[in-house]
């Protein structure tokens, strides 16, 4: 039990040196940049791609049924003339 306690202690104090250290205004500053190079991309999230991804399969697979449609109806055309 006292480990714990010693382990809690360090890290806890390590937690604070940390926090008032220049890494983290450096991690900060570096999250920032970060953020803003990311947002002036032309990103999409994964959900984003995923969602599209679908709406491009059914649509493709509606094409497909339109062009099979389209070709019997041609070849009915073409049969009747």
């Amino acid at each position: 039990m006292a480990q714990n306690r010693i382990f809690d202690d360090i890290s806890a104090r390590v937690s604070e040196v940390l926090a008032k250290s220049p890494a983290k205004d450096i991690e900060k500053n570096l999250r920032g940049m970060l953020s803003s190079a990311f947002s002036r991309l032309d990103l999409v999230t994964r959900e984003e791609f995923d969602v599209q991804a679908k709406v491009l399969a059914r649509t493709r697979e509606k094409l497909v049924a339109l062009e099979a449609r389209v070709a019997a109806l041609e070849e009915k055309l073409e049969s009747e003339a």
